[in-house]
């Protein structure tokens, strides 16, 4: 059996067919604030990702990466008066504790952006070394000019590309640059900031080679999966992509998967709105089993809009899954078992799997005389993260 699933370079749903163990990298947080409903869709992702290659016989080795410094989290430190490294420390905490509600799959590294400067001052060299990159005015670039399939994974115009670069961060228009797509890999730092010393000067990375640096220590030059949300396609990934084979002359990444955003009753759901819902305050009165299947009734592609009303729904169908476990027996489990995986396998058809679970339910519900039918519901719900075997929160 193999699972499908959408490859943004090549933009259609093709064969993903790694070999027994499995790369992956999932850009991780900027550590400056509560994990929100958008962080938990995205990691649901992939952890349903990972769920059903385990299920399949594969070992997946996860690494999230933690941003602990970039432009996002500096900001957010000095206007809260605390050290950034203070700040990041709290919201990993509160991270970790999330994702562990939510029966994510925990990553086998999460390294740090500030404990792989050593490896990215060496990537920056070599970038400078064999001239796709420059150093001017403290700052170096890449040179985008320097490879010519820059813009493959989004397939933007250039036009595109230098709007979405400055709306997030990325400043076209400095006059240092030789091409407004032009990148910084390594920047002078600010007063407040923190700085390392590094032969092209006293500063500190940019946010792209921060992840190809941690990437390629973890993997190798090449990776099997690498996701994050569909914002950080462009610049973000396109960037990575640019940098590191323009460093390794190898595929950077085999299969490219993203997910969605998530938008709050109407609205993108973005700090900048102040709209955002946090994972914290919902398990507050909320069981995470409820939250989990509320997401899952989304597809990780299609973007959606949350309204409170999912999480009723999610709550729902959570005491009619954990009804069913009571019941004394019910139907043969087969084509219930076969519908979860050919769903998941079928581009992670989240929706459609959590549908044959809950036909399932309420098949055990109406009777039946298969004793063994509540221990295949409960190992359904554990593909799709859900422990069954646990009472309600």
């Amino acid at each position: 059996m193999t699972m499908r699933l959408y490859d943004t370079r090549q933009r259609k749903v093709v064969d993903f067919e790694p070999g027994p163990t499995v790369s992956m990298y999932v850009c991780g947080i900027t550590p400056y604030d509560s994990t929100h409903l958008g962080h938990a869709a995205t990691y649901l992702t992939y952890d349903l990702v990972i769920r059903r290659l385990e299920d399949l016989g594969h070992e997946v080795r996860m690494v999230r990466n933690i941003t602990d410094v970039d432009d996002s989290i500096l900001p957010k430190a000095r206007e809260l008066s605390v050290p950034y490294l203070e700040l990041a420390e709290r919201e990993m905490a509160r991270f970790a504790s999330d994702m562990d509600a939510l029966n994510m799959r925990p990553a086998v590294a999460e390294p740090r952006a500030t404990e792989t400067v050593p490896e990215i001052i060496e990537l920056v060299s070599k970038l400078l070394e064999s001239g796709h990159a420059y150093l001017t005015a403290g700052t170096v670039y890449f040179d985008v000019s320097t490879f010519e399939r820059f813009g493959e994974l989004s397939h933007y115009s250039r036009e595109r590309m230098i709007k979405l670069a400055a709306a997030r961060g990325g400043r076209p228009d400095d006059a240092h640059r030789r091409d407004p797509l032009d990148f910084v890999l390594w920047q002078p730092s600010a007063p407040d900031e923190p700085a390392w010393r590094a032969p092209f000067g006293v500063g500190r990375p940019g946010w792209h080679i921060e992840c190809s640096a941690m990437a390629m220590q973890a993997h190798g030059p090449t990776i099997d999966l690498h996701g994050g949300g569909t914002d950080l396609i462009f610049p973000h990934h396109e960037c990575e992509i640019a940098q590191s084979e323009s460093i390794t002359g190898q595929p950077f990444v085999r299969h490219w998967l993203h997910s969605a955003t998530v938008s709050y009753e109407g609205e993108k759901m973005s700090k900048s709105l102040g709209n955002l819902v946090f994972v914290s305050d919902l398990l507050k009165d909320h069981d995470a089993r409820s939250i989990r299947l509320a997401l899952m009734r989304h597809h990780y592609r299609a973007g959606f809009e949350w309204y409170d009303t999912d999480l009723e729904e999610g709550t729902a169908l959570l005491h009619r899954l954990l009804a069913a476990t009571h019941a004394p027996g019910g139907p043969d489990a087969t084509d219930y078992a076969q519908r979860v995986r050919d769903a998941l396998d079928d581009d992670l058809d989240a929706p459609r799997a959590v549908e044959a679970l809950s036909d399932f339910s309420d098949a055990i519900l109406s009777g039946g005389d298969d004793p063994h039918a509540i221990e295949a519901l409960c190992d359904l719900g554990e593909l799709l993260g859900l422990d069954l075997r646990q009472p309600l929160a």
